[in-house]
């Protein structure tokens, strides 16, 4: 039996970006269900560490038009100008913002908010290192969790903790009108109905072997979208963060070299001059990377494997680490076994974020491309932070914006939002078989007939994604993992629960989230072997240089058949000018 609720939004994923959404909402005295499968305030946006990245030229002079410029740059110029203006000129308001919610920033000495250089950004347009990310030391995606949540539980949002989204509703009309969901601890599926439906659900780093994000950051919402016969854009773009501890996968924040921290290698060589002379060890991320993977397969990597290089911060001081940088200290004795206060902390790229998505416009709203028309907007549908591509990341994101597009976006959707629920004042009818295929992709977790298990399935896929698809990508690599994955699949038709009198939901709640993970493993090796070029974070041995003249453009991926269409990058910004494409130069 189905347990039924009803609300005018509902929120699915209790991280920064859907938080936000749901204040803006539950501020205006609607009813707003928050959905999360941990406990909010554990959502991965605890883990952001460097800053929220905004133009208040509290160090040094700056400008909004500066940051989009080094956001459009980052982008490797995929990024839609409209929307990245938008983000970079909302920066200032939603900090200081978060600043009035009473999020505890660090602080300079006249009182103002604490900012710190992050790669990638410039002042003048490509000039001197910019003073840009604002930092809560170096948890800031903890204190803005924290402050948000407080703000949701004062305006009454309500909250269903460890329930796990299965699918959406729709009627036949196109309209979405909520989510089928499985209360974790009981088994209980239920129908969460809402005018409007608000996907949060963040990234899909797990798909890999080695990332740095959490267990839970299994793409549900992206699977839910393409279940439902929508498209995800740009997949083939995964950023590789410079410093992760290597097997581990846990970041050593950006903020290490914004503080003055720099890379060597084996031979003690600060080798970022080679590949990026001007801006160093803060260059693009993705430039970062590739030095790192570069001086390895040289033979310059460090440790008896040689798979790794060393980040020096001993040169700060004790001083310095403990009072900016405290988390990264405590992570790197735990997890490295290394106090960088008097040795240098292993770190190899790893898988970090994801630029590709559910495709959105600068509103929040889910857009469907008509193969043969105009853009369209899913009626009743949303997406914003992570899970969603508006797309201001184009094909590498910038340190300190992901934050900052979790809180622009999820405001901007949330007004939208607003907007939506005035204009369609009653609930749509519900179809009688609306949660059918929810619950008869629940029923077949039923199993117990002695099938293959999850973990080592699951443990495939993630090796085929970082075999065939890591820093460095190639014709004959990418095929082979899409074989490969092709019979990791058929293997997933014939998997099985243990019997159910030895585990809990959870074994059932991974069978499911490995199912959205093979999804967006298709999608990921599909879009990556169809664009020839090197772009951003997708680096093509076969294919060196960027081709502006055939992939200036946005990748769709759709589940049936395996098929890709594509839009145009928009170059037209709001207000500015355009920043036209040339090589990027750090």
């Amino acid at each position: 039996m189905i347990a039924k609720r009803s609300f005018d939004a509902l929120i699915v994923g209790g991280g920064g970006a859907g938080l936000r959404a749901a204040l803006q909402l539950a501020s205006k005295a609607h009813k707003v269900a928050v959905l999360s499968k941990v406990f909010p305030t554990r959502s991965h946006t605890v883990s952001a560490q460097g800053g929220i990245t905004a133009a208040l030229g509290n160090v040094s002079e700056d400008s909004w038009h500066w940051h989009m410029y080094d956001t459009v740059k980052g982008s490797d110029y995929l990024g839609d100008q409209d929307a990245i203006e938008f983000m970079c000129r909302n920066a200032a308001s939603v900090v200081y913002e978060l600043e009035h919610m009473g999020l505890p920033f660090s602080r300079l000495p006249n009182g103002k908010i604490y900012q710190r250089p992050f790669g990638g950004q410039s002042k003048h347009y490509g000039g001197d290192q910019a003073v840009r990310t604002c930092a809560a030391a170096d948890r800031t995606g903890h204190a803005m969790l924290q402050t948000l949540y407080q703000r949701n539980i004062a305006a009454r949002t309500q909250f269903f903790d460890e329930f796990f989204a299965l699918d959406l509703v729709r009627d036949a009309e196109g309209y979405v009108l909520g989510v089928v969901a499985l209360e974790i601890e009981t088994g209980q599926p239920w129908l969460l109905e809402a005018r409007a439906t608000l996907l949060a659900t963040g990234g899909a780093g797990r798909v890999f072997r080695h990332s740095t994000n959490a267990l839970i950051n299994t793409g549900d919402g992206l699977g839910m979208v393409l279940r439902a016969g929508l498209p995800l854009e740009d997949m083939e773009f995964w950023q590789f963060h410079p410093t992760g501890i290597p097997e581990v996968g846990c970041l050593m924040t950006e903020g290490c070299r914004g503080e003055g921290g720099y890379l060597v290698n084996r031979e003690g060589e600060r080798f970022m001059t080679r590949y990026a002379p001007h801006a160093l060890d803060l260059a693009s991320r993705d430039v970062v990377s590739r030095a790192i993977a570069q001086e390895i397969q040289a033979g310059r990597g460090c440790g008896e494997r040689g798979d790794h290089v060393l980040l020096k911060l001993d040169h700060l001081g004790e001083e310095t680490i403990r009072k900016r940088l405290p988390g990264i200290r405590e992570l790197a004795i735990r997890f490295a076994g290394v106090d960088p206060v008097v040795a240098p902390i292993p770190v190899t790229p790893t898988v970090h974020y994801m630029m590709g998505g559910i495709p959105t416009n600068l509103h929040g709203q889910v857009v469907t491309p008509m193969r043969y028309g105009p853009e369209e907007a899913v009626p009743g549908l949303y997406a914003v932070g992570e899970c969603a591509c508006v797309s201001v990341h184009g094909a590498n994101r910038l340190g300190g914006n992901s934050l900052l597009d979790l809180l622009v976006f999820g405001r901007a959707a949330g007004e939208r939002m607003l907007e939506y629920l005035r204009d369609n004042p009653y609930p749509r009818p519900m179809p009688k078989s609306g949660p059918e295929p929810a619950l008869a992709r629940l029923a077949r977790w039923d199993r117990t007939d002695g099938g293959e298990r999850i973990a080592a399935i699951r443990a495939d896929m993630q090796r085929i994604l970082q075999t065939h698809c890591g820093v460095y990508r190639r014709d004959d690599l990418l095929r082979e993992g899409i074989e490969k994955l092709t019979a990791v699949e058929l293997r997933m038709t014939r998997a099985a629960l243990e019997d159910h009198s030895r585990v809990f939901n959870t074994a059932r709640i991974e069978a499911l989230e490995l199912e959205n993970l093979l999804a967006i493993a298709r999608a990921t090796l599909v879009s990556a072997l169809a664009r020839t070029e090197s772009r951003g974070a997708h680096a093509r041995e076969d294919f060196p240089r960027r081709d502006d003249d055939h992939w200036l453009r946005h990748t769709l991926y759709f589940r049936e058949g395996d098929t890709l269409d594509y839009k145009p990058v928009r170059l037209k910004p709001l207000t500015v000018e355009p920043f036209q494409p040339k090589e990027r130069r750090y």
